[in-house]
């Protein structure tokens, strides 16, 4: 027999514990932990183990993940949260909720709509998505899916031009910043991929490059997007090119892959609009610290100057709630999203997003938060903190 406390009717919706119930009748997931496996049932094991491997040891992996149950809450009582608002803003732009979607590459290796069926499921869930510039869909495909607010993903190729081509593509149809991936001078060692020996279907996957940059590639050693980007990355790229990209765009630019304060600093000092603190979902450099414990480091370093976002383990409204209170502006979900679109297409990435923003909702009722503005450093613990207490 299910029993379900009074305290809880007070702060979920009837309509919400009913959809619970359903859920769980029809063995529906009932959180976005649950999608992943749904997607690894899904899936050809190739694709699944590109979506949902990380570097060599996937030390950083686990430990994106980890480092959240490690923050503990400190919830305060006797607060009006009868009404909760979950809405923020993101360089000026409204959103329901501070949960963006991920730039991740190739969609339609998970579903065959692609990166338009995560499109339409973003502007149903008014939130940002930023588009890869590795998608199987193109700038365009996916600007014309749906009416919405999002950001276009940067790589930078050894060919300048094709990054130009790309950011003025992107301008054209209304994406609204540029975020320039800064960690991938080369590719991180993914092992899952190399053994599977990584390909992709005969059409062309990476639709933004199709007929500008060639993808064939002849890697007999292993992951043939590897191979790709050995050919096409460029490991020159250094801090005088945020200058250069200034300069071909209107568009502000924020810049992802930070994670320390040295970072942070030159950031902030060559003109950036945003920081997304990073390490590529664990796919690049292992033994790099999870994103939510390096945080608090690059939010004080910046000093308010430009904002501070946060990729890396999210998969609960909890995890949400911790990254707010340690000085993100707002999150991204990079493979939860994927999850949801390989397990049930469109409906499932909107599903992973109302459940973070259910979840998000909960967190905020019951620590005392009626918004996001409320939420600070102070509801949060933090493994430091109780070490330094204890001394």
């Amino acid at each position: 027999m299910l029993f379900i406390g009074v305290d809880c009717f007070e702060v979920i919706s009837g309509i919400y514990l009913v959809l619970i119930l359903l859920m769980i009748m029809e063995g529906e997931p009932v959180n976005v932990n649950e999608f992943q496996e749904l997607a690894r049932q899904a899936l050809p094991k190739m694709y699944y183990d590109f979506f949902s491997g990380g570097a060599e040891d996937q030390y950083t992996l686990k430990e994106n993940v980890e480092a959240f149950r490690r923050i503990t809450f400190r919830p305060r009582i006797l607060v009006d949260v009868s009404r909760i608002n979950l809405s923020t803003t993101v360089l000026g732009y409204k959103i329901s909720a501070p949960i963006m979607v991920a730039p991740t590459g190739m969609h339609k290796l998970a579903h065959p709509e692609g990166e338009t069926a995560t499109a339409r499921a973003a502007a149903a869930s008014n939130t940002i998505m930023v588009l890869s510039s590795v998608s199987s869909c193109t700038i365009e495909e996916v600007a014309s899916s749906c009416n919405a607010i999002r950001f276009f993903q940067l790589y930078v190729h050894k060919n300048r031009d094709v990054a130009a081509q790309l950011v003025q593509r992107a301008e054209r149809n209304g994406y609204k910043a540029i975020v320039l991936t800064v960690d991938a001078p080369m590719l991180g060692r993914r092992e899952a991929d190399i053994k599977n020996k990584m390909i992709v279907p005969p059409l062309p996957p990476l639709k933004n490059i199709e007929g500008i940059v060639s993808t064939e590639v002849d890697n007999d050693e292993g992951s043939i997007l590897e191979g790709f980007a050995k050919g096409a990355l460029d490991a020159s790229l250094c801090w005088r090119d945020i200058g250069w990209l200034r300069s071909i765009t209107n568009l502000p630019i924020l810049i992802k892959g930070v994670l320390t304060r040295e970072d942070a600093i030159k950031a902030t000092e060559v003109g950036v609009a945003g920081i997304v603190v990073s390490n590529h979902g664990a796919r690049q450099l292992d033994y790099t610290p999870a994103t939510i414990t390096v945080l608090e480091e690059v939010v004080h370093a910046v000093g308010g100057k430009v904002p501070v976002f946060l990729d890396g383990g999210v998969r609960r409204g909890t995890d949400v709630f911790k990254a707010l209170a340690l000085g993100a502006q707002a999150i991204l979900i990079g493979r939860p999203v994927v999850y949801g679109l390989a397990a049930k297409g469109e409906y499932g990435v909107r599903k992973v997003i109302h459940m973070l923003k259910d979840e998000l909702e909960l967190t905020m009722a019951l620590s005392g938060c009626p918004s996001v503005k409320d939420i600070t450093r102070s509801h949060v613990r933090t493994e430091h903190k109780k070490i330094h207490s204890m001394l």
